[in-house]
């Protein structure tokens, strides 16, 4: 179906035809259908037809295309020999193609061999005949009477013949005949033939059938009723050659018989081309071209030297060789001789018999005479003799151009200096008489002006005179009443200190008496605690004592004993058991490692499984395409058979319709007339209006730019003005400068400044360090900052996990601790523990609230210490030593409450309360069957009993802390003996390298220690940047238990005053749940914390930190929503406070770090960010139909700010301007080294420039600035602007502006060196911009018109490599070079510079000729392009859709006065 909706065919007839055939006789005629497989040979020989037919019309067409009308005389054509084919299953294809190859290589042999020899022995040149392979007998085996071709045609004919019966046939009459045929010893359904390559065995099936590929006429009458025009043109060759052949045999009258027997076989035609192609080849010169398989593996680098050998002497390379090596490849006729060396002969050595003048010119020129020889017509030269007798005639002819050339030359020169002379005389005549005129004129005006300088100056000193006159009585004045106000203030001065000390000695020695009086009181106490604790010490340690026991428990002696035998068996057993657990770890060792391998194994397989499945797609893929394939023939047969029946009634109902449609277009005519011209006229108005609109946007745009111009000289002038204020304040009020100086913002320092220094000098000098830091190895500080980024997020994404698995466990303890509680017993523990931590409680509020006074402490407005500072290790130290008094006084109070629950549980064992007690206790050991004696058998009081517990229980404790202390150790030696092993491994690793390095050159050397310290540097970062995550770490965990401390006691605190009974009832605890709170996207803050706010949102901010943890834009929307808090509260002066103050904050920043990419980025792209959250919650209508429902209701309800959006507009676009600046800085020294002096691809052309020669080339290219450094620095900025969420479209005008500067800085460079301006330069200029252009294609910027800022530059590139001969040149280079100026163009031919020898200086009448095209052309007169412009800049507006609610602030930020609304 699919193949007969493709051919335009009907299904139903070719259905039926494929399945059965006509059978016709004397009178009738019979339909039959045929055996499956005859189907399926039918349908192949179907369509194989159309598959010739469709090659032959394509053939045709492209001979008639190429056919011409002049007579051919000669062709060239290209001969793709088949190739020698052996494969494992060899049928009728793989014969013919070695049928083919045995007559290929019989012609080959003929040229090479026969003609070759037949040459010189024509010559009469001494010469031994070579003997080669003739491959004459297995051609007369194939094609020759009776051959295997002549058998096949004979077997086809045959009404029943078959593959045996025609294999038979060949044993029979070609196994004993000739010595090129064999059998097989184990098949008789298959022949071999000895071709010259190798034996080939030929699988006989099929044979008969392909030789047939006869087609069922009933199928072609099929086709030819296709719908398909193309399918019917194909079959209508077939139809005349049928016509005519009925003709022919119409006499006869056995039709049928006739065209059976002109049917022609596959192998006989396949004969006949071949025939005509040898003809062919025997009327051309043929040039033979061998290609050797190296191996059979199709494996890189490998060559299998038996192979190679045999596939040489099959082809016949080897005789080839021979041949050539004793021969005389090179030959010329005398005449030709003659004329070609003429020139190294002189008039007396040319005779007049041409033979003779060339063999005496040979004998002079070569002394060996074996390298040529003479024949009759031509002489013959052997491999390099005509290439030694070219050098002697370029040089020959060299010499005389130089003669020629240094003779017009002088010409030129007198020429020249005798017309300059003459000039310089008329020039000197005129300028001397110049001179002494305006010598005449100087004289009389000096004359003239003495005199007026005598009156002038005399009025002059008259009003000085006066002036100062009535300014000393002025001063002495204003001087004499201020003395007398300066000496009453003076009085009155003293008067008041006097009162002032009075009263504040008074003040000082009341409180000096105070706080001695505190202090003793203070002393006291102290003594008196510390004596009352030594008190208890001892009281506590005479109750514990063996004394007091013995008192107690006299005769009790060989009870211990016993306990003390029981104690030693205890022991024993810890130790079997200590073995156990050893034996079952080293089990489970050998477990794990065993479990290792499997999963290895299965890894391996995991990866075979997926390499197999990738090879899968591809299988399945070519199978969809053979399917797809075969359904498009299908239904182009079905097409076609559609289309040949719809033609027939197309072309009745076409000249029905011709007429009707001529009526028709007279009519339409007259209406399009009407429309052409009512469209000119729509034209001429669009046209016009696209005119008017281009020239405002043309007009915009140069507003714009002056605007943006004025805007950043406007803001440079007021920077100038507050630094001229500063200054003038600093000149007046000297003292107070230093303490004002302290809280200006300009000398606050950041975080950046605090890591590596306080002062704003080393601030300015760490960019240029890491500046060339980054110029020695800049591919290593990048990866090593993907890699800082990459783990940065892993340990966010730990954090999350390790706070999501404490909550957890929280959870979970807090449900054991509920379930702990339960019982009797548990709630009389709770009690004591109250009792117990009522005391240290109160110690732990005194230091929380001494933690929260330093911590929060309004006064200090400075952020917490750093880490590794003073306060932060003494703040640490506190912490730890709180920690361990807090574990021991624990370790105390377990050990008082399990003696006093143990003796309440004795008092209370027998009485009925007793019975519902649950003792948290291991009393089931004491249950044992070796343990059977009754607690009250060992002491009736049972205090024995309970010393005993408290031994095991010192004990246990005893041998944890031994085991935490040995751990401890044991992690401690084993980093010692890493450190130690590291110190070695670098230790010696240095040692190799110096002993290297001492081998090495000067320049070597100091490369090399440069590469040591580079990976020295960056490995102790790395360790640093562990160190401080530990560090993080550490703060993080004490930050939970200062949080989890300060919640329990604020929950105790919370009992206590909501129940103070809650010692002596039991109340069940409830736990209660917090509903979610629905926040409306704002801070709260207090008034005047704007100053905190932006210190540490902006001033002390890490742009990174940001940019890799948080959302993009978190300052913006920080400010923005403690904006709308303001707003909300109807408080203007908050508003305006909060605006101004982060417009002055965020100057400051880029003022102070200006040259910082990543800060000036950052902040541009805050900036943007903040404007457009003003606006898109302005409450405009047109914007509120892009925001959500929820975004509509944050809107700003009481102010406008369209004003402040024009003022932070104004901002961004004076940041815009200084990341531009801060760019340029960054790439100037990157762009010419990059892009002019690094030369990628001088290999390829052979040479180098004339300016690159004198280097040395012992000097390493790895220090060099390569392209790859100017990409991966684009890259970087990129990838900076991309984490800091800037917009797409500002992300273009920066790259736009890049790319700009990149063009800017190379054309200038390019037209002030000459050795820059070079054919293979402008090559390697057009490759880096290809660069430049697969990094904007990459980057997906394509659009942004940073690749039209090129355009200079890739002219001037092309400028250098086009031809610059004629005038028709000078025409395509001025309609070239539009974006190039008349000067540049001149100056970069000028400066033009040949570097290889076939280059030629352009000569200065070319460059008139361009002066001449391009004298009407209006443009600027510079030279060089303006690399410091800077486009203007548009702010398009992008709406936020991050949602204000959802936004958290982070820790980090230190923002915990801010409160979400």
């Amino acid at each position: 179906m699919v193949f007969c909706d493709l051919m335009g065919v009907p299904r139903e007839e070719m259905a039926h035809w494929l399945c059965h055939r006509t059978l016709k006789t004397t009178t009738e005629t019979f339909v039959k259908p045929v055996p499956k497989m005859s189907a399926i040979n039918g349908r192949d020989a179907l369509a194989k037809h159309i598959y010739a037919r469709l090659f032959s019309r394509i053939v045709a067409s492209i001979n008639t295309a190429l056919k011409s009308t002049m007579k051919q005389r000669s062709f060239i054509g290209v001969l793709d020999i088949y190739g020698f084919e052996t494969f494992d299953l060899n049928s009728f294809e793989q014969f013919c193609i070695n049928y083919a190859n045995e007559k290929l290589q019989q012609q080959f042999n003929l040229h090479v061999f026969k003609l070759e020899q037949e040459e010189y022995m024509k010559e009469e040149i001494p010469w031994t005949l070579i003997d080669f392979y003739d491959n004459q007998p297995c051609i007369n085996l194939i094609e020759a009477k009776l051959g295997v071709l002549d058998l096949l045609d004979e077997e086809c004919r045959m009404p029943k013949g078959s593959d045996d019966t025609w294999t038979q046939k060949l044993y029979n009459t070609l196994l004993k005949q000739n010595a090129h045929f064999d059998k097989p010893r184990l098949s008789n359904t298959a022949f071999i033939i000895h071709h010259f390559a190798d034996k080939v065995e030929y699988q006989c099936g099929g044979f008969l059938e392909k030789n047939k590929d006869t087609v069922n006429a009933e199928q072609i009458n099929v086709m030819k009723k296709s719908k398909f025009d193309l399918l019917v043109k194909l079959f209508e060759d077939d139809e005349t050659t049928a016509s005519s052949s009925n003709k022919r045999s119409g006499v006869g009258g056995r039709t049928g018989q006739s065209q059976k027997d002109t049917k022609k076989t596959v192998g006989l035609q396949f004969r006949q081309s071949l025939h005509l192609l040898m003809d062919t080849l025997n009327a051309t010169t043929p040039h033979y071209v061998r290609c050797i398989k190296p191996n059979d593996h199709k494996a890189a680098f490998s060559l299998d030297p038996v192979r190679a050998v045999q596939q040489l002497r099959a082809c016949g390379i080897l005789e080839t060789v021979r041949i050539s090596a004793a021969g005389f490849p090179s030959r010329w006729t005398y005449q030709e001789f003659f004329s070609r060396y003429r020139v190294l002969m002189k008039q007396k050595d040319v005779l007049r018999d041409r033979k003779q003048t060339c063999r005496n010119l040979l004998e002079k020129l070569i002394q060996d005479q074996d390298q040529y020889q003479f024949g009759k017509n031509k002489i013959f030269f052997r491999a390099g003799q005509v290439a030694y007798l070219e050098k002697l005639r370029s040089d020959k002819l060299r010499m005389a151009c130089v003669r020629i050339q240094k003779t017009i030359r002088c010409w030129l020169a007198r020429k020249k200096y005798l017309r300059m002379r003459e000039s310089a005389v008329t020039i000197q005549r005129y300028v001397r008489g110049h001179q002494a005129r305006c010598y005449a004129k100087f004289l009389r005006r000096t004359r003239a002006a003495i005199v007026i300088q005598r009156m002038v100056r005399m009025w002059v000193a008259r009003r000085r005179y006066q002036r100062q006159r009535s300014a000393a009585i002025t001063i002495q004045c204003h001087f004499r009443t201020y003395m007398a106000r300066k000496q009453y203030y003076k009085m009155m001065y003293e008067q008041k200190a006097v009162v002032l000390q009075k009263w504040a000695r008074g003040w000082l020695a009341r409180e000096h008496f105070r706080r001695t009086l505190a202090a003793v009181v203070l002393l006291q106490s102290c003594v008196r605690r510390i004596r009352a604790k030594k008190d208890l010490k001892k009281l506590k340690v005479e109750a514990r004592s063996v004394e007091h026991f013995k008192k107690l428990n006299v005769g009790m002696e060989n009870k211990i004993m016993q306990l003390q035998h029981k104690i030693n068996e205890q022991h024993r057993e810890n130790r079997e058991l200590s073995e156990k657990l050893n034996s079952v770890e080293k089990t489970q060792a050998l477990e794990k490692e065993r479990q290792r391998k499997e999963i290895e194994n299965l890894h391996k397989s995991d990866q075979e499984a997926k390499s197999k499945a990738e090879k899968l797609p591809s299988l399945l893929e070519q199978l969809t395409f053979l399917q797809h394939e075969l359904e498009k023939t299908r239904k182009e047969k079905d097409d076609l058979e559609e289309k040949s029946k719809v033609y027939t009634e197309q072309t009745q109902q076409v000249v029905e319709e011709l007429n009707m449609k001529n009526s028709l277009l007279t009519r339409e005519k007259d209406e399009l007339n009407k429309h052409i011209l009512e469209q000119a006229q729509q034209l001429s108005e669009i046209k016009t209006n696209a005119e008017i609109a281009k020239q405002t946007e043309k007009d915009l745009a140069e507003e714009r730019s002056r605007y943006q111009s004025l805007l950043s000289e406007h803001l440079h002038l007021e920077e100038r003005h507050r630094d001229l204020r500063e200054e003038m304040d600093l000149n007046i009020n000297p003292d107070k400068s230093n303490q004002n100086r302290k809280d200006s913002i300009y000398s606050t320092s950041s975080e950046f400044s605090q890591s590596c220094g306080s002062t704003e000098g080393d601030d300015s000098s760490i960019p240029t360090e890491d500046e060339t830091q980054l110029t020695v190895d800049l591919p290593v500080l990048l990866k090593l900052q993907r890699r800082v980024t990459e783990l940065e997020q892993d340990k966010q994404s730990l954090w999350q996990q390790l706070d999501k698995k404490e909550e957890v466990q929280q959870e979970k303890a807090k449900e054991l601790e509920k379930q702990r509680t339960a019982g009797r017993a548990e709630l009389d523990l709770e009690t004591l523990k109250r009792q117990e931590l009522e005391s240290e409680n109160k110690k732990l509020k005194q230091d929380l609230n001494e933690l929260r006074k330093s911590l929060t402490n309004e006064d200090n407005e400075a952020a917490p210490p750093p880490p590794g500072s003073l306060p932060y290790n003494t703040l640490l130290e506190q912490l730890s030593s709180s920690n361990e008094e807090l574990e021991m006084r624990k370790e105390e109070v377990l050990l008082l409450r399990s003696h006093m629950v143990r003796q309440e549980a004795l008092k209370h064992k027998d009485s009925a309360l007793g019975e519902g007690i649950n003792l948290d206790l291991d009393i089931s050991s004491f249950q044992e069957a070796d343990r059977s004696t009754d607690i009250h058998t060992l002491n009736e009081d049972g205090e024995l009993w309970l010393a005993y517990e408290g031994l095991k229980e010192t004990n246990r404790l005893l041998e944890l802390q031994m085991q935490e202390q040995n751990r401890v150790h044991g992690e401690k030696n084993r980093k010692l003996l890493q450190e130690v092993n590291k110190m070695k491994a670098e230790k010696e690793q240095q040692q190799h390298l110096l002993a290297q390095s001492l081998l090495l050159p000067e320049e070597a050397r100091i490369e090399a220690c440069l590469k040591l310290e580079i990976t020295r540097l960056t490995t102790e970062n790395l360790d640093l940047l562990e160190n401080q995550e530990k560090q993080e770490k550490i703060i993080r965990k004490l930050k939970k238990q200062l949080k989890l401390h300060m919640k329990r006691v604020e929950d105790f605190e919370g009992a206590q005053q909501n129940n103070p009974s809650v010692m002596d009832t039991r109340v069940r605890t409830v736990h209660i749940t917090r509903k979610e709170r629905e926040y409306q996207g704002m801070l709260e803050y207090k008034e005047g914390e704007e100053g905190r706010l932006l210190k540490n949102v902006v001033t002390d901010l890490k742009p990174r930190g940001v940019a890799v943890s948080f959302i993009p834009g978190l300052p913006a929307y920080i400010i923005f929503m403690c904006l709308r808090y303001a707003d909300n509260r109807n408080n203007d002066q908050r508003v305006s406070n909060l605006l101004n103050s982060t417009i002055s904050s965020i100057k400051g920043v880029i003022k102070r770090r200006a040259d910082d990419f990543e800060v000036v980025s950052f902040w541009l792209a805050n900036t943007c960010r903040l404007m457009h959250c003003i606006k898109q919650y302005s409450g405009d209508e047109v914007i509120m139909k892009q925001n959500t429902a929820k975004q509509n209701e944050h809107c700003l309800a009481n102010f406008e700010l369209s004003e402040y959006q024009q003022v932070f507009g104004d901002l961004a676009i004076q940041i815009y301007r200084q990341l531009i600046k801060c760019t340029e800085e960054l790439l100037q020294p990157l762009i010419v080294a990059s892009m002019l002096e690094h030369d990628t691809i001088h290999s390829v052309l052979g040479s180098k420039p004339t300016g690159l020669r004198k280097k040395s080339s012992g000097s390493s290219d790895e220090g060099a600035v390569t392209m790859d450094v100017l990409l991966q620095r684009l890259g970087l900025f990129h990838n900076t602007m991309s984490q800091h969420g800037m917009d797409a479209e500002l992300i273009k005008q920066v790259v736009r502006q890049q790319f700009y500067i990149i063009c800017a800085v190379t054309l200038n460079n390019l037209l002030l060196r000459k050795d820059m301006c070079s054919w293979s330069k402008g090559l390697q200029i057009r490759y880096s911009i290809w660069q430049l252009e697969e990094w904007l294609a990459e980057r997906e910027l394509v659009d942004c018109g940073a690749k039209e800022t090129l355009e200079p530059l890739v002219q001037a590139a092309q400028l250098l490599q086009i031809k610059k001969k004629d005038e028709k040149d000078a025409k395509d280079i001025c309609e070239m070079c539009t974006a190039l100026t008349t000067a540049q163009i001149v100056k970069v031919l000028t400066l033009y510079t040949p570097v290889i020898e076939f280059e030629e200086r352009v000569p200065t009448s070319f460059i008139a000729i361009i002066r001449n095209l391009l004298r009407d052309r209006v443009e600027s007169p510079t030279l060089m392009m303006d690399a410091k412009k800077i486009f203007s800049i548009s702010l398009p507006y992008t709406p936020s859709s991050v949602a204000l609610e959802t936004i958290q602030i982070p820790a980090s930020l230190n923002l915990g006065f801010l409160k979400r609304i």
